[in-house]
């Protein structure tokens, strides 16, 4: 029979009922039926258990026909009937509970089998059920028809191998039935459609029982929205479940006269239509529910890491442990050694002074390559009581991105490299500690170093400025230490370029005179190494030059040291990591500076700073000159040096030997133009952006702009 024969009323009746849970005035009025019927007493139990046996029989009495594609097993909440929680009280509510599943069970059998009104049936369960609560009422009344169910089932199965089973079949008539499965194969595709969804929205309607009421209360908006469509749903679920039990009771004694009706099936698949429809609007509730519950309980996690960050403590590990969520089978440390992954426990931290490298997954190779030989350097030169420290690297994901297999490879790409300690996977760090790494470390993109001393405080918010200025001699990396460092320091060689080339201390102990020099413009660098030899020649000055470059270098700063080189106009940092660790280190000076409150105005190292780091942001090129260990450099952009060098002649009676330098900084200071253009780009999320900056040149507070530049040529 196909979808025609179908009484037209009987389509148009399921077709509106459809449209959404209740919406027409009959709708509204069965509603209000379902709600006359509900008078519970109080009585609470729990019904997850129960439920776990009813879905367990859903899935042992699929039918084996032709097609069948049979849901997945249970057994593993079937077998939780052996735990002792399940033991304690579930066998002592099935005594209490069987009697009226036994009497929904006869009811529905009787009534099904009678061919009687579905609504009038459904309403018959719902009295029965009255006191109970509504996500008892759908459970029991499954229940009921799991007993029907799966004594048919079980029947059905046993009859060829069992006597008794087969006695029994006979007089239902179920083997000629079943010789024609093929025939009802559509017939048990859309029961078992039906039942899943049945099972859904009970699993549902549970759930939002199971809410924890200190998160989320029954007067929450999307709980009272949730609960006025709970009703509705347990309505159609056991106005399903009477559909479902006539379909089995119609098979039952028909024998080979019984013919698949398509108006049944599509019957049933209209219900399931219908119920799966109110499954995905409950579950879209009970995800608004779950995401305000998650909001509260990130809030309290919160609140509850900051309370712990500001107790002291007797050792670091409690603080770790709040930052590095440990699962009990799980080590939560990783690190590598070759092609083999160590796992190590909190434990290998405890009383050590405790590095936190927290970077995202773009973190810098060149960065990690930098760290690495600081890292390796303090290995082997502080003494065994200076090196208790340890690094590990927390990656920060954010935490409503996906996780793919690219970011995973990219994870282990990086953690591979790494020589010290790493979590083992970025989900270990919990969302209150991402918000807290950023509100209070100031973590934004950037890598920061946190320092947690022994006893689990943090010393310092971001070491990796200290790291790279002074390298292992910041030792042991604490913001005191920072302080202290930079009271004894001067504008000096050796803190602008001491880490960058083996050279340079050598230059620095001969009393030489070292010409920095950078930018992009080879006619210019051609231009000036030769000029500048030409003038120390002359002055009987020996002089050593090297090009820096230029921050953030590129293609054109990599052609220029092949051809520097080629040429032999200077020499250069043949590794390009070490000309963009010079412009970092500058930057870590300026952060270093800011972080301590310090401003150009009043801070003559912050001053030096500045001026390299505005040579950087213009498009020309520069030179820096300083002599030996002294404190004084000439500095000046690219066409400013250039004039200086090439009117030699006019200041040349005051420039010879170690009076070179002082004669050029003064006649740098008498052809200066006072028209002048400085920029100053700094990196835009460090968080310490000041709103106030003076030029390096006049001194007045310079204008701020915003830029965005791409890191492509």
């Amino acid at each position: 029979m196909d979808l025609s024969i179908v009484p037209h009323n009987k389509m148009q009746q399921l077709m509106r009922s459809d449209r959404h849970m209740f919406t027409t005035s009959d709708d509204l009025g069965m509603l209000k039926q379902v709600e006359a019927t509900h008078v519970p007493d109080g009585r609470q139990f729990a019904v997850k258990p129960l439920l776990h046996i009813v879905e367990d029989i859903f899935q042992r009495a699929a039918p084996s026909v032709p097609g069948f594609v049979q849901q997945g097993s249970t057994q593993a909440q079937l077998d939780l009937m052996d735990d002792k929680t399940y033991q304690s009280g579930f066998f002592d509510m099935l005594d209490l509970l069987s009697f009226t599943i036994n009497k929904v069970s006869c009811e529905i059998s009787c009534k099904c089998s009678g061919g009687g009104d579905a609504h009038a049936t459904t309403l018959g369960i719902f009295n029965t059920l009255a006191s109970y609560t509504w996500d008892a009422k759908v459970v029991l009344a499954m229940a009921a028809f799991a007993l029907n169910y799966g004594e048919f089932w079980v029947v059905a199965q046993l009859y060829t191998t069992n006597p008794l089973a087969k006695s029994v079949a006979l007089l239902k008539q179920l083997p000629d039935i079943l010789e024609r499965a093929d025939t009802l194969k559509s017939k048990f595709e859309a029961l078992s459609n039906l039942i899943k969804a049945m099972l859904d929205v009970a699993k549902c309607i549970i759930k939002f029982k199971e809410l924890p009421a200190q998160y989320i209360t029954p007067d929450t908006p999307e709980m009272v929205t949730a609960t006025a469509h709970i009703p509705t749903a347990v309505y159609w679920t056991i106005r399903s479940i009477v559909a479902c039990s006539a379909q089995i009771m119609g098979l039952v004694g028909m024998g080979h006269e019984y013919i698949v009706s398509t108006a049944e099936s599509w019957e049933l698949s209209s219900l399931a239509h219908k119920v799966n429809s109110i499954h995905t609007h409950l579950k879209n509730q009970l995800n608004l529910c779950y995401k305000i519950i998650d909001e509260k309980r990130h809030i309290e996690a919160y609140q509850a890491l900051v309370r712990l960050m500001e107790t002291p403590h007797i050792d670091n590990l409690k603080v770790l442990r709040a930052l590095i969520y440990a699962k009990d089978d799980q080590l939560p440390l990783v690190i590598v050694d070759g092609s083999t992954k160590k796992m190590a426990s909190l434990d290998v931290l405890r009383r050590k002074n405790v590095l936190l490298l927290i970077t995202d997954l773009d973190v810098s190779l060149d960065e990690l390559m930098i760290l690495q030989q600081t890292y390796q350097d303090s290995r082997q030169h502080l003494t065994r009581t200076e090196s208790q420290y340890e690094v590990v690297w927390m990656p920060i994901m954010d935490s409503t991105a996906q996780w793919t297999e690219d970011k995973q490879k990219k994870f282990e790409y990086v953690q591979g490299t790494m020589p010290w300690y790493s979590i083992h996977h970025p989900s270990m760090v919990d969302p209150a500690v991402i918000r807290y790494i950023k509100e209070f470390w100031n973590f934004k993109k950037k890598p920061i170093l946190v320092v947690i001393d022994l006893q689990g405080k943090v010393v310092n918010t971001n070491a990796l400025h200290m790291m790279w200025i002074w390298g292992i001699g910041a030792f042991p990396f604490t913001s005191a230490r920072e302080e202290a460092l930079w009271r004894d320091e001067i504008w000096r060689l050796e803190l602008l370029a001491d880490s960058i080339d083996a050279s340079i201390p050598d230059w620095i102990d001969k009393k030489r005179l070292v010409c920095l020099y950078g930018g992009e413009d080879i006619e210019w660098i051609r231009k000036f190494t030769a000029t500048a030899q030409a003038v120390t020649r002359v002055a009987g000055i020996t002089l050593e030059m090297l090009y820096v470059g230029k921050g953030n270098p590129k293609e054109k700063v990599r052609k220029n040291n092949t051809t520097i080189v080629s040429e032999n106009l200077s020499r250069t940092l043949q590794d390009v990591r070490l000309i963009w660790f010079f412009w970092v280190r500058l930057e870590s000076m300026w952060q270093s500076k800011m972080k301590q409150g310090n401003s150009a105005e009043n801070d003559p190292i912050l001053q030096e700073i500045v001026t390299m780091l505005s040579f950087d942001g213009s498009e020309h090129c520069w030179a820096v000159f300083c002599l030996g260990a002294e404190n004084e450099m000439a500095k000046a952009k690219g066409d400013t040096i250039m004039k200086c060098l090439t009117e030699f002649d006019a200041w040349k009676e005051n420039a010879e030997g170690a009076n070179f330098l002082p004669a050029l900084i003064q006649r740098l200071k008498e052809i200066q133009s006072p028209g002048h253009c400085n920029r100053l780009i700094l990196p835009g999320i460090t968080g310490t952006i000041p709103e106030r900056v003076v030029c390096s040149e006049c001194k007045k507070p310079m204008e701020k702009f915003i830029m965005y530049r791409c890191c492509d040529e």
